[in-house]
Formats: C-alpha cells, structure tokens, sequence
C-alpha cells in the first residue's frame, strides 16, 4: 500500500465546524468515515493525540485518508463505542489490546468490568503469578517437546505439579525413581492460592494451545512398588505434530 510521507494539515475552519468535519481512515487496510470529534471524543487517549493542534500525526494512503497501521478488524468496536459509548460484547480480548493501545481509559475500566477480561486479569494471570517460574515452564515445556520431535508423530513432556511443600517433599523419592524421565521432568509449584493442580494443568493446556500447538495430558500411571500414587503429582503432556 502506498503512504505518503508528510502528514496533512485540517483545512482553516472555525472551531465548530473542524470538529464536525468528516474524516476518512484506514485502519490496517480497512476504511472508516467518522467525525474529528468523536476521534477526540477523549481528550487524554493516545487517538485524540494523533489529531490534535489542527494537524494529524499521521501519514495518509495513497487516497488522501489517515494511516492506523493496526487491525481493521477490531477497530470498528472501538469506534462504536467512540459513537455510543456502547461497550463489545463480543471479542473482548483483542478489542481490549486496541483499547490499550489508543489508550481510551473508559473503554479500557469497563472492559476489565467484563466477564472474560476480569476473568483473565484478576483470577487466572493473578493466581499464575504466585506459581513461580510458571511462563519460563512453559517455555521449557515446549523446548523439551521440539527436541523430542524428530520423526515422530507426537513427543511427551513429563510435568510433576506440586501444590504445597508437603507435596514436593512426598513426591521426592518418586521423582529420584524416574530414570527415563528425570532429566526432562519440568516442576511446577508449590504455590499459594487456592486453585488446584486440575486447576493449574488446564491453565498449563491453555497457554501452550494459545501457542498454536494441540496438546493433551493425563495422569502418569507408574509400577506398583512406590510409596504413593504417582498420579498424585507426575502427568504426561502429549503434543501432537501431524
């Protein structure tokens, strides 16, 4: 797509009617016709700033209209809501990153409101951060799984989850007895919080399929001989690659 270089001047107009002029945009390809005003409906957001002192910041398309070099597809929900304060029902999480990014801290208060983005912030990522080395687990657990890839259909991560200290002290001789695994045994926990380790491998399953990966788990069945059941702590995390 073509963009110029310069960013346009707003014609010389009274007050009343620079804000009631028609603006033409185009948001990651797509096209929108809105008003100076609702653009700047508020004052403090990263979108008023873009077209503020008269002048847009931004550069123009080869037809004249202003350049947002981000998702068409979700801007439209934010300026819906610019128009009628009407929040989304719909695509919380991706319009609540638009919010952020144009910082439109109304939208942004009642988006966290909602269901599923409080849901997100306040229960999940806050239980998650009291899980130590959980993200970089993750990580690990994928590296472990492309390692063990090579002509193979699907690849096996052992994770051994641990809610409190009894448990990691009680899982102890188990995991000294995993031979084959051992090296490659990623541990989560203990953790101080009230969900449970169903809890937290449901979590686990959710980040990695957010990766773009299909993956299942379940409970590591052991010989008999060992002092405690092993699906008390250790699971197998299956990824599949084709």
């Amino acid at each position: 797509m073509s963009i110029s270089s310069e960013p346009k001047s707003f014609p010389k107009q009274n007050v009343n009617s620079l804000q009631t002029q028609v603006v033409e945009l185009n948001v990651g390809g797509e096209m929108f016709t809105t008003t100076l005003s609702t653009l700047k409906k508020h004052p403090g957001s990263k979108l008023a700033e873009m077209f503020a002192g008269g002048q847009s910041k931004l550069r123009t398309d080869s037809k004249g209209r202003y350049f947002i070099d981000r998702p068409g597809t979700y801007f439209k929900y934010v300026l819906e809501y610019l128009r009628s304060n009407q929040v989304p029902n719909q695509c919380f999480q991706e319009v609540y990153k638009e919010a952020l990014f144009y910082d439109i801290q109304p939208l942004i208060k009642q988006l966290e409101d909602s269901p599923p983005i409080f849901g997100e912030l306040v229960a999940r990522k806050q239980f998650l951060a009291r899980v130590p080395s959980y993200t970089e687990n993750i990580e690990l657990m994928i590296r472990i799984a492309r390692a063990e890839a090579v002509a193979a259909r699907r690849s096996n991560v052992m994770v051994c989850a641990v809610k409190t200290e009894e448990d990691l002290a009680r899982c102890h001789d188990t995991f000294n007895s995993l031979d084959t695994y051992k090296k490659s045994v990623v541990r989560f926990g203990p953790w101080n919080a009230s969900p449970s380790i169903s809890d937290l491998l449901d979590c686990i399953k959710m980040d990695i399929e957010a990766k773009g990966y299909q993956i299942t788990f379940q409970a590591y069945t052991m010989e008999k001989g060992f002092r405690f059941k092993s699906n008390d702590f250790f699971y197998r995390f299956a990824f599949t690659w084709w």
